[in-house]
């Protein structure tokens, strides 16, 4: 079986990462191949070009400038591509963004994701039986829908009610719902996943660890909301991925599965984690400690205190474990982030789009 995949948000940090993995050797599987990646992506503010680049060889990559919500677009990528499977990232994804312009959530989020359902259902009907079996959609969702936790509460489990608390994670909620709907009202084999908070290579630099590591290495204040007490779960991109693929080859449809890193930290030993990293792989920058460095600032409006993952679902039925510690993949991300300052530095300048950052780091 060959396997024509249609990834939306493909030029972002996890749909960058995602479209490299599909393509990469441990995809592919005895009588399964990846064939084809087909990567739809708006290139907003976070959707780089640079994160493909080194694709542009690979025949089995093809490369689409548009919007979730061109019906007529999407419609045509279905049909021309014959697409096998969905892999749904497209979203804004910035809490603070989604605080100060919360229009372009709900247009990407809710109308975006609506879009594409109701295309994917369209084409799944006109194919011969075999392929309409074989079809899957995987929706890509977040911890942050299940709301906040307190210090005693258990993790979050796929049954979790819903509780958002941010423009940005009601508009995910709100995806959720209708992937959900789109399972049990037309029968759409929709799959739908929630991560808990990634980092790694290519993520952008207004999120917490490689705006830190960047500011580290410019001897800059590193901003922390509040007194940096809030935790969340990390979970390293390549796991995430592989916990993707996972869900999209093996999951059942209708089911959600939570993806996490099970590894609970407070923002605050986060950054120290981070100055650590830098100071060890740069022993020679003089690198002052963290505690010369971090400056408390204004938390943020609505700011979740703590985000857990339990993992038992997928590990238990889809044999999906994370394999990288915090400290292994914060060391990988440190390195890459080290070895690629010309992908930050364009970002930084506003080279690569236009425009220049100015954000205090989210988690």
């Amino acid at each position: 079986m060959s396997d024509r995949i249609l990834v939306t948000g493909g030029a972002g940090f996890i749909g960058s990462n995602l479209v490299h993995h599909l393509l990469g050797e441990e995809v592919s599987e005895p009588g399964r191949e990846i064939e084809r990646v087909v990567t739809l992506d708006k290139l907003t503010y976070a959707g780089n070009p640079d994160n493909l680049a080194t694709l542009q060889d690979d025949a089995r990559h093809h490369f689409v400038h548009g919007d979730i919500c061109d019906a007529e677009l999407v419609d045509g990528l279905f049909r021309e591509h014959e697409i096998t499977g969905v892999m749904h990232l497209a979203a804004e994804s910035h809490v603070d963004r989604s605080i100060e312009s919360p229009d372009a959530f709900i247009e990407t989020n809710v109308t975006g994701t609506f879009r594409l359902l109701h295309a994917a259902r369209k084409y799944r009907e006109g194919l011969p039986d075999a392929r309409r079996e074989d079809f899957r959609f995987l929706h890509v969702s977040t911890d942050e829908v299940y709301g906040s936790l307190s210090p005693e509460d258990p993790a979050f489990t796929e049954t979790t009610a819903y509780a958002p608390n941010s423009p940005y994670s009601a508009s995910k909620a709100a995806s959720d719902h209708l992937a959900r709907a789109y399972f049990h009202t037309y029968g759409l084999p929709v799959v739908t996943t929630n991560c808990s908070n990634n980092y790694g290579p290519r993520q952008f630099p207004e999120k917490l660890i490689p705006l830190m590591i960047g500011k580290v290495l410019a001897g800059q204040p590193l901003p922390v909301y509040g007194d940096g007490s809030n935790i969340r779960d990390w979970l390293y991109v390549e796991d995430h991925c592989r916990g993707l693929v996972a869900a999209l080859r093996r999951g059942t449809p209708g089911e959600v599965y939570n993806i996490g890193g099970d590894c609970e930290r407070s923002n605050l030993e986060v950054v120290h984690r981070i100055v650590d990293a830098v100071r060890e792989a740069c022993p020679d920058a003089g690198v002052p400690p963290a505690g010369e460095l971090i400056s408390f600032v204004t938390d943020r409006p609505g700011h979740d205190w703590r985000y857990a993952i339990d993992t038992t679902k997928i590990g238990r039925e889809l044999d999906w474990h994370p394999r990288e510690s915090f400290e292994s993949g914060l060391r990988r991300t440190v390195g890459w982030f080290l070895q690629n300052r010309d992908w930050v530095r364009r970002i930084e300048e506003g080279t690569y789009r236009g425009e220049r950052l100015g954000l205090t780091g989210e988690a």
